[in-house]
C-alpha cells in the first residue's frame, strides 16, 4: 500500500467527533508536514499548513475535519445511556449499531440496543427516536458505567471502518469530510513532489467543528484574512434511491467533481474553475444552492471584507451514515481540479466584478 494509501485508512478510520478533532489533525498535520513550508493552529483545533507564508497574496484550499457523534445526556440507575446528537446525527439508524464511548480512561466498546421485532409489531409500530434509542455498556448499575469513565458529557463514535465497493468506491464513517481533508493534503502533495513554485501564499486548511455551524472555518477565515478561498465538502449523489431530482438537482457519483452555483459563490472564481475543468478536460457536473451553500464556502465568502470563495464538491451516497460512499475517480478529479487551477493562479489575480 502506497503512503498516502495508508494515511487515507489511518486517518479515516481515526475517530475525530466535532470538538474533539484533536488525535485525526494530528495524524493529519504528520502527514502534510513535509509537503509546506511551516504550519499553523489555533485555539480550537483547525489546523494550516502554509506554503510561501510571507506572500502578500494568500490562497486557501479547504475542507473540514469534523465527523458527527453522540453525547452522553443521562445513564439511568440500571446503566443504560441515553443521548443527544453532537451535529447532525441519524436517530434512525443508531439502533444495532456498534459504538465506541471515548473516556479519559480509553475507549469503552458499547451498542445502540433496541427490542425484538417480536415485542415490536402491531399497529404502532416503534420507531427510533432520540428519546427512545439508548446505548448498553454492558453495565447493569449507574456506578458500574461511572467506573468505565463514562459521564454525561463523554463522546460517542460509531464503530465502522473504511473499506472498498467493487474496487471502484470507498465506504465507510466520516467520509463527510475527512476525504476532503485527504483531497487538499493530496493537493500539497503533488505540488511539493511536482516542485511547483506557487507565486502566492497557499494555506492549506483544515477546519474543525463544522457539523454544528461552520464554526471552525469562521474563526480561521478572520485569522487568515485570504485573498481566494477554494472550499470542497461532499454533496448528495441525487441517484441512489428516494432523491427528487426536481429538489435536489442530478448529481451521481462517478461523473465528476460538483461545480456549485449561488451567491456565497463568486462566479469569477467559479468560472475560472469550470475553464481549468475544459482545458484539463476533466469532468464535472453542476449544482444550484438557494441561498447558502451550508458548507465552510460561506464562512469564507461572508468574512472580513467578503473573500472570493467557490466551492468544488465530493458527490456522496449515503449522507451522515456508517456507509457513506465516494467514487474513487470522483476523489482524483476533486485533487486534480483543485490542483491545476492552483498551479494557473497569478498572484494579485483581482475578481472583482466591477473594477
Amino acid at each position: 500500500m502506497k503512503k498516502n494509501e495508508k494515511f487515507l485508512y489511518q486517518y479515516l478510520n481515526n475517530a475525530s467527533p466535532t470538538g474533539f478533532e484533536e488525535s485525526g489533525q494530528r495524524i493529519w498535520l504528520d502527514y502534510i508536514r513535509p509537503f509546506v513550508d511551516t504550519y499553523i493552529s489555533d485555539t480550537y483545533g483547525t489546523v494550516v499548513g502554509v506554503i510561501n507564508p510571507n506572500a502578500e497574496y494568500k490562497v486557501v484550499i479547504e475542507a473540514h475535519a469534523d465527523e458527527i457523534s453522540w453525547f452522553v445526556n443521562y445513564i439511568t440507575d440500571d446503566g443504560y445511556i441515553y443521548v443527544i446528537r453532537n451535529g447532525g446525527s441519524d436517530h434512525q439508524i443508531a439502533p444495532s449499531m456498534r459504538v465506541n464511548v471515548h473516556t479519559a480512561k480509553g475507549v469503552v466498546k458499547g451498542v445502540f440496543g433496541w427490542p425484538a421485532i417480536h415485542v415490536r409489531h402491531g399497529e404502532k409500530e416503534t420507531n427510533p427516536t432520540l428519546q427512545n434509542i439508548f446505548v448498553d455498556v454492558g453495565c447493569s448499575y449507574k456506578e458500574e458505567v461511572e467506573k468505565l469513565g463514562i459521564h454525561v458529557g463523554s463522546v460517542i463514535t460509531f464503530e465502522d471502518e473504511l473499506m472498498e465497493l467493487n474496487k471502484k468506491y470507498y465506504t465507510g464513517r466520516a467520509l463527510d469530510n475527512r476525504m476532503g481533508g485527504y483531497m487538499i493534503a493530496e493537493v500539497a502533495r503533488r505540488l511539493h513532489e511536482n516542485k511547483v513554485k506557487l507565486p502566492f501564499g497557499l494555506y492549506v486548511v483544515n477546519s474543525v467543528q463544522e457539523e454544528i455551524g461552520l464554526r471552525g472555518a469562521e474563526m480561521i477565515a478572520e485569522r487568515i484574512k485570504p485573498d481566494v478561498a477554494i472550499i470542497t465538502d461532499v454533496t448528495h449523489d441525487t441517484g441512489s434511491p428516494l432523491y427528487d431530482k426536481k429538489k435536489s438537482g442530478d448529481i451521481k457519483c462517478g461523473n465528476g467533481p460538483v461545480v456549485s452555483y449561488g451567491p456565497a459563490v463568486q462566479n469569477n472564481v467559479r468560472d475560472m474553475i469550470i475553464k481549468v475543468a475544459e482545458k484539463k478536460k476533466i469532468d464535472f457536473q453542476r449544482l444550484s444552492a438557494s441561498r447558502s451553500t451550508g458548507t465552510d464556502t460561506d464562512a469564507f465568502a461572508y468574512s472580513n471584507a467578503g473573500v472570493a470563495s467557490a466551492l468544488i464538491s465530493l458527490p456522496l451516497k449515503y449522507m451522515h451514515t456508517t456507509v457513506e460512499t465516494v467514487n474513487k475517480e470522483d476523489v482524483e478529479g476533486v485533487i486534480k481540479l483543485i490542483y491545476e487551477t492552483l498551479v494557473q493562479l497569478k498572484a494579485g489575480h483581482d475578481f472583482r466584478y466591477i473594477k
